[in-house]
């Protein structure tokens, strides 16, 4: 991946050797440092209210004091251009679903292979969102279940549907313009429409409408 400066990562974990062995691994990734350490969410708040801004959030889901879901909310709703991987050892599709949409770019578990740790941190960066196979498994588990998901039904027009399908993709908002033949300003209009009619904020949560409404195949 080639970058102008590296990418700026904060970890935030509450298991000290873990946090460690992290923050070791990602500074030993070509492209990314480690901006700060943190035990829980309270000391990512703390931070970030001085101003020491990452890049990419590192976000453990179960923590002391001020767990992963309630930190990701805040720093979502403060911070929009930080973007948040969700890192965890459960894997049920409530806790997926929950980081997701309180404003997580990505989901990755405690016990994958540094490669795939690579591999979210270069997508979330690149893409805007990381979606494995079983992060894509189990939000289409969650939504057959209808866990935390609006049941309401939009109105798309086809081109939106186009859109949707494409976003699910592994393209850039720019790659799926070219494959739509249109502009990239238009297709960020077609994104900024959906993010309105859908009442979602990320391109997860495009993609978790789409995967309900069955207008792609996983």
């Amino acid at each position: 991946m080639a970058l102008l400066k590296k990418v700026q990562v904060a970890v935030a974990d509450d298991h000290v050797l873990l946090r460690r062995a992290l923050s070791k691994l990602i500074a030993s990734f070509e492209g990314y440092t480690v901006l700060f350490e943190a035990d829980n969410g309270k000391e990512v708040k703390i931070r970030l209210t001085q101003h020491v801004i990452p890049d990419v959030l590192l976000l453990d889901v179960n923590m002391p004091e001020v767990d992963g879901f309630e930190t990701a909310k805040w720093v979502y709703e403060r911070f929009p251009h930080i973007k948040i991987l969700a890192l965890s050892m459960y894997s049920d599709e409530a806790t997926v679903i929950k980081m997701l949409r309180n404003g997580a770019k990505g989901f990755v578990l405690k016990n994958a292979d540094p490669e795939k740790l690579k591999e979210a941190l270069d997508s979330i960066v690149e893409k805007d969102f990381y979606l494995s196979d079983f992060v894509s498994g189990k939000i289409l588990s969650g939504l057959h279940k209808n866990v935390d998901v609006e049941k309401e039904t939009i109105n798309l027009n086809n081109k939106e549907k186009e859109f949707l399908k494409w976003v699910c993709s592994d393209l850039t908002y720019k790659e799926i313009a070219e494959k739509m033949f249109v502009s990239y300003r238009t297709a960020d209009d077609y994104r900024n429409t959906l993010f309105e009619k859908l009442n979602v904020k990320s391109r997860v949560g495009l993609v978790m409408y789409a995967i309900k409404h069955n207008l792609v195949e996983l």
